[in-house]
């Protein structure tokens, strides 16, 4: 029963949302993963009930944006750049590690060459998502581990980025050295062109009409908002700009207001962004792929914190640290999800090895949500004791 509208849409999400997320808190489980099941029970692949996934993808992504820009609020830039120096490289090894471990994977389980090397580059990335959702807001401005982590996730969603540059082949004529050079060259304009609206256009008008609530309200979603379609104009993605927007405006005393009055915004959003993620998933097509997506899944879930425990110490982190982060981070990434649909599109993989990537992604994503939030201090927490907001 698929019926239209986006009145019907939103009800539909946030009723079975109430409904799921009591029965996940009565059950003392994360309710992230309620928010999934719903997705898969509601969407196209379910009862139908909710069949406009495009409208629910990109409402999530909004969620994403925002996300992104209140974590650059409470990121100061000298100390970004002091945890990115030492996080590149932590960064790159795990991402060809898993990237080589995933390729293996697929090929053993019969995947062509092209598939099973799609399949291990979109698997070599960590959620963005869980691992900001997850961390404890104290802990993110406040801490080195929030630092670490946010400068791993910022070079992956980089890595990402130039992915699915070359897949979507967005320009046929452009050099190589070019299609991967471009995001880094872009990056630091973007950087420079947000300094210097925030220090001569932003900060001025704040100053002047910060007696007004709702016009700040107002400047900073323009401002989040419209410096992520820029980032999308310079060859980068939505959600660097929208974070390289937050990072602008860090020093600003406003900082904390804006992440105040945007939180419940960005809430909203993201609870679409999850039950998008169920609901775009075909249980259908699952039995093809369900003893190669487990295997799968199992083997990044046990060998990424070891990797990222192992590349984190070998930078003079301390044992708790890296543990706590190689947990954190031992999920696959939404931009699977994204680079497993514009692979497809491109004709570049076939939909055995998308509904692979889709299958791994999501579990990585239950399991590791209902590690951390059993094991570690999320906001989130089954338990009262571990609970950190």
């Amino acid at each position: 029963m698929e019926i239209e509208g986006i009145t019907f849409t939103f009800a539909a999400i946030f009723l079975g949302a109430a409904v799921f997320a009591s029965i996940a808190l009565y059950t003392r489980q994360p309710i992230i993963i309620a928010y999934i099941v719903l997705g898969a029970a509601l969407g196209p692949y379910g009862l139908g009930m909710v069949g406009n996934t495009d409208l629910v993808s990109d409402a999530g992504h909004v969620g994403i944006i925002f996300l992104l820009f209140l974590l650059g609020l409470d990121m100061q830039p000298r100390a970004l750049l002091n945890s990115m120096k030492s996080s590149s490289w932590v960064a790159l090894a795990s991402s060809i590690i898993y990237a080589g471990v995933g390729f293996g994977l697929a090929t053993l389980f019969g995947l062509e060459t092209l598939d099973a090397a799609i399949v291990g580059a979109a698997l070599m990335f960590s959620s963005t998502i869980i691992g900001i959702k997850l961390l404890p807001t104290t802990v993110l401005h406040h801490k080195h581990l929030g630092e670490v982590l946010v400068a791993l996730l910022l070079v992956q969603d980089l890595l990402a980025i130039i992915l699915l540059v070359v897949l979507q082949g967005a320009d046929p004529t452009a050099s190589v050295l070019w299609t991967v050079g471009r995001p880094l060259l872009t990056l630091p304009l973007l950087a420079a062109g947000c300094w210097v609206a925030v220090r001569f256009g932003l900060i001025p008008l704040i100053a002047r009409f910060d007696r007004y609530h709702e016009y700040i309200f107002l400047l900073s979603v323009g401002w989040c908002l419209g410096v992520a379609e820029v980032a999308v104009l310079l060859g980068l993605s939505a959600e660097v700009g929208a974070f390289m927007a937050g990072v602008a405006v860090a020093t600003s005393p406003i900082a904390q207001y804006i992440a105040v009055s945007l939180k419940p915004l960005r809430d909203f959003f993201l609870v679409i962004f999850f039950f998008s993620v169920g609901a775009q998933f075909d249980i259908s097509a699952l039995p093809e792929v369900a003893i190669a997506a487990v295997v799968i899944a199992v083997v990044l879930l046990g060998l990424k914190p070891v990797i990222y425990h192992l590349l984190l110490r070998g930078v003079s982190e301390t044992p708790k640290l890296a543990w706590n982060l190689g947990f954190r981070l031992g999920q696959c990434s939404e931009f699977a999800l994204l680079i497993g649909v514009v692979a497809l599109e491109a004709g570049h993989l076939t939909t055995g090895a998308n509904t692979l990537i889709q299958a791994i992604t999501i579990l990585t994503l239950l399991a590791s949500s209902y590690i951390v939030v059993t094991r570690f201090p999320p906001p989130i927490a089954i338990d009262d004791d571990l609970r950190r907001d």
